[in-house]
């Protein structure tokens, strides 16, 4: 009887040292990923603030654009309404590239005709800034990259649970090695286990960083 005891007591020390053992490597391991996608959710946000500064940028230019049409625009219809043709072919040259063809396009409706006629070039689907088109992109890849960050962050908040998680089995099979109570030293075993086998079957499925 003393011998099975004995022969009890040695497998319990066996199981709570393994136990131990790998749920201390277990803590190591996702405090290590933890930091990892908290690294990758850092990174994630300075490529989404980056995306953001050069789509005000690029949005900025695109106003710039716009304000330089609209001023072109009006002394050509002012010179054209007031039969200066010198003056308007002058202003006509001189529209940039990306508003020249909505302009002639406008122009094809016969808008002082034509009550149906869009009321400026401004109105035409010829008229597209490459800039505004930029900085409609660059804020599309901006929210991307903001999602990123949230599922990274989201990562590396479930690795710290995981830390927590491993500390209590630590802590039960820890404590099951420490009790004179067999049976209170089997129950606390069984409670480490449990919660190192069920952590330890969530963290294998969780993604992995080893990116720098």
């Amino acid at each position: 009887m003393t011998s099975d005891s004995s022969r009890a007591d040695v497998w319990l020390e066996v199981v709570g040292a393994v136990v131990l053992s790998l749920a201390a490597v277990a803590t190591a391991w996702s405090g290590y990923q933890a930091s990892r996608w908290n690294a990758e959710a850092q990174k994630a946000s300075g490529h989404t603030n980056k995306l953001r500064i050069e789509a005000a940028r690029a949005q900025g230019l695109a106003e710039a654009q716009k304000g330089a049409d609209l001023a072109t625009f009006t002394q050509w219809v002012d010179a054209y309404l007031l039969g200066r043709t010198e003056v308007r072919n002058f202003y006509f040259k001189r529209f940039r590239s990306e508003f020249k063809p909505a302009v002639v396009a406008w122009i094809a409706t016969r808008p002082l005709k034509n009550p149906n006629a869009p009321p400026s070039p401004f109105a035409m689907p010829q008229y597209r800034l490459a800039a505004e088109s930029d900085a409609k992109r660059l804020d599309a890849e901006a929210d991307v990259s903001s999602a990123t960050k949230e599922r990274d962050i989201q990562r590396a908040t479930d690795y710290v649970l995981g830390v927590v998680l491993f500390s209590v089995a630590l802590f039960f099979a820890g404590m099951s090695m420490r009790l004179p109570v067999r049976g209170l030293r089997i129950v606390l075993l069984a409670f480490g286990i449990a919660i190192f086998v069920g952590t330890l079957a969530w963290v294998a499925t969780s993604p992995i960083s080893f990116s720098v």
